[in-house]
């Protein structure tokens, strides 16, 4: 029997789906790129935000809708945050899906899926708030299998998960709710998919989690990161190592000083912001100020001064005055940040935020992001002018029509802007290069 998996979302779902692939493809299924080619079609969702969620609805109907062609898929399944986020509401507003299955249905994907093939109805999991489960105790968790996953993609990089859930109760975000509570992996675990990754080819592993700050408390190390960092640096092929997600009040100086000057590991700081006004970080349930923050970005300069910077922020909070949008704006200046996600505020089901006042009116919200994502295309366009003449690092991941496209060290995968090189590269390979344009967040560089 053949399936395709097609992922949406953040390179957490990634890893989720190549782990759902190594399941399957152990239990006999065949895998295929095409969905119009597959038997059946596993759609893993995203639940992070509105757009998202669309998305994901769009990508499951987009599947049915082969259902009625010549060799199409049987049957189409939803799984992912979504799914797992509104089960049976989900099945009932989408009947095209022919299931709709929860995070606990996984270990189990297999048989559930043959089930669904031969036309048994399985109902649909009944949401509950994950953080109520306890998680698994370390001494309890299973080692990792020898083949821990499929991978469904043959790039030089790969996500490599570190941890699973959030315990932070932001007041504006849904996912610990779907996702649980903070669950680290044991560093052999880690060690052991790292070298099963580097000999598939893999020479950049990009650590994903909800909070790799918090990697290790539930293990009882909150310097674990910190020395796992080197170990896998020296893993054999491995070149680069990049960590994803730091909760700024979070970043110890311990862990500060690893990711800037640990041989192999990426000076990258995936910094998660939201704000920089007080007021708001606080109705956010987060903390820290411009000031705290640009002392942060100050000590990371330090260390590396060429280190990679980026950022998410969230305009248009309840309660956002011109005040705050105006402390927002002045901070993003000051930053000197490579890449600024901006986001405007929309209420998520189940949130405390959804239920505070003084929210501002969509046109509102809309008019301040336009405002702040403008702001951002300019700053970040000069920063990456400011690095011409810089000495970099570039992983060729592309190479199409006479042009080699890759990433410096400060540019994270998919979201951070690209570098092109001025001659010809291997797929792979790690050229030393020096900055000579930019355009945007783009840069081209000569080979050195």
């Amino acid at each position: 029997m053949s399936v395709a998996l097609v992922t949406l979302g953040c390179a957490r779902n990634e890893v989720d789906s190549e782990e759902l692939a190594g399941r399957l493809a152990a239990d006999g299924f065949r895998l295929v790129d095409d969905p119009s080619a597959a038997d059946t079609v596993l759609v893993n969702t995203c639940g992070f935000v509105e757009q998202a969620k669309k998305d994901s609805v769009d990508a499951l109907l987009e599947a049915a809708d082969l259902k009625g062609t010549d060799h199409g898929p049987t049957s189409v399944v939803a799984v992912g945050c979504l799914a797992e986020r509104y089960g049976a509401e989900l099945a009932e507003s989408l009947p095209e899906a022919d299931a709709v299955l929860g995070f606990d249905d996984y270990p189990d994907i297999s048989a559930r899926l043959r089930s669904i093939v031969a036309g048994e109805i399985l109902h649909p999991h009944t949401p509950q708030d994950r953080r109520r489960l306890l998680p698994i105790s370390p001494v309890d968790r299973e080692a990792a299998p020898a083949a821990p996953r499929s991978r469904l993609t043959t790039g030089p990089m790969a996500p490599l998960k570190l941890a699973s859930g959030c315990d932070r109760r932001c007041t504006f975000c849904a996912i610990p709710t779907f996702r649980g509570s903070f669950v680290s992996r044991r560093p052999t675990d880690v060690l052991e998919e790292a070298r099963w990754l580097a000999a598939d080819g893999v020479r950049e592993l990009f650590l994903v989690s909800e909070n790799s700050t918090s990697y290790g408390k539930d293990l009882g190390d909150l310097r674990l990161l910190e020395s796992l960092l080197p170990e896998l640096a020296a893993v054999d092929g491995i070149e680069r190592v990049r960590v994803s997600y730091l909760q700024p009040a979070e970043l110890r100086p311990g862990l500060l000083e690893a990711i800037a000057t640990t041989p192999g590991v990426a000076a990258y700081f995936d910094l998660s912001f939201q704000h920089a006004s007080n007021a708001v970080l606080r109705r956010m349930r987060r903390f820290g100020d411009p000031d705290s923050f640009l002392g942060l970005l100050e000590r990371v300069r330090a260390l590396a001064p060429a280190a990679g910077v980026r950022s998410n922020v969230i305009v248009g909070f309840p309660g956002e005055t011109e005040q705050d949008l105006e402390a927002l704006c002045d901070f993003l200046v000051a930053a000197r940040l490579d890449v600024v996600g901006v986001f405007g505020y929309s209420d998520e089901d189940g949130t405390e935020a959804a239920t505070y006042d003084d929210k501002l009116d969509d046109d509102e919200v809309r008019a301040r992001t336009s405002h702040v994502a403008d702001l951002v295309e300019q700053l970040t366009a000069q920063r990456a002018e400011e690095r011409v003449g810089e000495d970099v690092v570039v992983l060729v991941e592309e190479i199409a029509e006479g042009e080699t496209i890759g990433r410096a060290a400060h540019q994270g995968p998919e979201v951070d802007g690209t570098t092109s090189l001025l001659r010809p590269a291997e797929l792979g390979e790690l050229v030393r290069a020096k900055v000579v344009g930019s355009e945007g967040v783009d840069l081209v560089a000569a080979r050195q």
